[in-house]
C-alpha cells in the first residue's frame, strides 16, 4: 500500500522529493518504492522531464483503479478503527419508562450478543429532558414523541396506541370504548412529560378541557393512585402491560396514537456503538411489543 500511496503523493505534487517530504521516506526509497511497483506490474507509470512527473498513457489508464484501492484501503482502516472502539462503547441513550421497561431489556440482549463489552448509559426523562440532554451532549440519542421535537433529526419507529386508564369499578369500565367527552368531567390524572401531551393535544382537538386534578411524572404512580380511586388517566398501552394493578384500560373513541421516533442531532456525529445500535433497532421493529 506505500507503494500505491507514494505514487499517489507524487501525483499531487508533481515531485518526487516533495512527495518525499510529505510522506517521511528519502527520496531514494520513494524511486525505489515506484521502481519496484512497475516492476510488479510490468508498466512504466511514470515519466520525468524538466516539466516535472507525469503519469504515461498506461499509468493514466491504471491511475482511477490506484486512487480506489488506496481509498478501499483507507476506509477499510477507519472501519477497523471503529469496530476496535466498540470494545469499550458506551451508549448514552435518553429514554421513558414504558421503552425502558418494555423495549430495551431485549434490545440490550439481542445487541450485546454481538458486541458484549458495550455499555449503556440510561437517562430516563420526558418530552423536554431528552431534546436538552441531547443538545448539550449529555446523551447520545434519545426516544421521543415525533410531535414533541422540532429542532432534531428523528427515525419513526413505532406508533403506541394510548388507552383509558380506569378503577375497576368505575361507571364506564364495562364500556367497549369511551369517548373523551363522556371523561371530560371525570377526575383527571395528567402523566406531566415536559412540553407536549398526547392526551391535552387529544382533548383539544375535541374542543374539551379534561379536569385535571393532578399531575405527576411517573406512570406506576399514576396507576396506583387510579387503582386507589383518586382518578382517571390515559397512558400508553406499553406501559400497561405486565402490570398487576387492579385497573381497567379501554381504548378511546376515537383512538389516539403516540408516534414513538429516535431522536439525535446529526447521525454522521453518533459514536459508531450508537450507530450501530440504532441501526440494530430498525432491524429488529417486529420485536418490540
Amino acid at each position: 500500500m506505500q507503494r500505491l500511496q507514494a505514487l499517489q503523493k507524487i501525483i499531487e505534487l508533481g515531485s518526487f522529493t516533495k512527495a518525499a517530504d510529505a510522506l517521511g521516506f528519502t527520496q531514494s526509497s520513494i524511486s525505489q518504492m515506484i521502481a519496484s511497483l512497475e516492476n510488479e506490474l510490468d508498466i512504466k507509470l511514470l515519466v520525468r522531464s524538466r516539466y516535472g512527473v507525469r503519469l504515461t498513457l498506461e499509468g493514466q489508464e491504471l491511475f482511477p483503479f490506484i486512487e480506489q484501492t488506496i481509498n478501499s484501503h483507507r476506509a477499510m482502516i477507519e472501519k477497523c478503527s471503529e469496530i476496535k472502539g466498540l470494545e469499550t462503547g458506551v451508549i448514552r441513550v435518553g429514554t421513558i419508562s414504558s421503552i425502558t421497561c418494555h423495549w430495551m431489556p431485549g434490545l440490550i440482549k439481542g445487541f450485546q450478543e454481538m458486541y458484549p463489552n458495550v455499555q449503556f448509559v440510561f437517562h430516563q426523562g420526558d418530552y423536554k429532558l431528552i431534546p436538552e440532554w441531547i443538545h448539550s451532549g449529555t446523551i447520545d440519542f434519545g426516544f421521543i414523541s415525533q410531535d414533541a421535537v422540532t429542532d432534531l433529526e428523528t427515525i419513526p419507529v413505532k406508533d403506541g396506541e394510548m388507552l383509558v386508564v380506569l378503577p375497576t369499578d368505575h361507571p364506564l369500565s364495562n364500556k367497549k370504548a369511551i369517548s373523551f367527552k363522556e371523561i371530560a368531567n371525570e377526575p383527571f390524572i395528567l402523566l406531566e412529560e415536559g412540553n407536549y401531551s398526547e392526551p391535552l393535544a387529544a382533548f383539544a382537538e375535541q374542543e374539551l378541557i379534561p379536569n385535571i386534578k393532578y399531575r405527576i411524572h411517573d406512570d406506576y404512580a399514576i396507576m396506583t393512585m387510579v387503582e386507589a380511586g383518586l382518578g382517571i388517566s390515559i397512558l400508553a398501552k406499553l406501559i400497561t402491560q405486565r402490570t398487576s394493578y387492579h385497573i381497567k384500560c379501554l381504548p378511546l373513541n376515537p383512538p389516539i396514537y403516540r408516534h414513538l421516533s429516535i431522536c439525535y442531532k446529526a447521525k454522521e456525529n453518533l459514536p459508531i456503538a450508537s450507530k450501530l445500535f440504532i441501526q440494530y433497532l430498525i432491524e429488529h421493529l417486529d420485536i418490540l411489543p
